[in-house]
């Protein structure tokens, strides 16, 4: 059985992201998307709001679970008995990162490969935070956000708020 993790802040999880998740789905056995827990990084939505917001769209893809994690993602892959990491690239910069951040995973435990995924056409300029700030001053994030999630974002990010 192949288990990939699709790990990631996902502060609000995209139209992206969920392209990714859900081309991950059709390629493996089982997939955990991970919110990863890092103290260095300032989120606007909690831990639970994450992985409440992606439980809701990927409700439907009977594969994929979701979880949350602190600390390496190596431990949380030996935990999960999982052996392949899946990153979504959008451009050049996301590949010369994640290139290193997969070197780096596979020198702590060589038996983890990582699958790059080329990010949709329609989804390469799309971040999380292109979309924080497009919400934050009222604009229409309907074709960035999952539906399920819009309106949620929205009401927390709308200046004034």
């Amino acid at each position: 059985m192949s288990i990939a993790v699709v790990p990631g802040s996902f502060d609000p999880v995209t139209k992206g992201h969920l392209d990714i998740i859900t081309r991950s789905a059709r390629i493996f056995d089982e997939v955990i998307v991970v919110v990863l827990q890092n103290p260095a990084k300032v989120t606007t939505f909690s831990v639970e709001e994450r992985v409440d917001f992606i439980k809701r769209v990927t409700s439907d893809i009977p594969n994929v679970r979701v979880d949350s994690f602190s600390g390496l993602l190596v431990d949380y892959m030996t935990k999960e008995n999982a052996n392949v990491i899946v990153k979504g690239l959008r451009a050049v910069s996301d590949f010369e990162y994640e290139y290193q951040m997969a070197l780096t995973n596979r020198k702590l435990k060589p038996d983890v490969e990582t699958f790059f995924l080329n990010t949709s056409q329609e989804f390469m300029y799309l971040s999380s935070s292109i979309v924080k700030q497009i919400a934050s001053f009222g604009g229409d994030v309907s074709d960035f956000l999952p539906e399920p999630i819009q309106d949620d974002v929205q009401n927390r990010l709308r200046k004034g708020n």
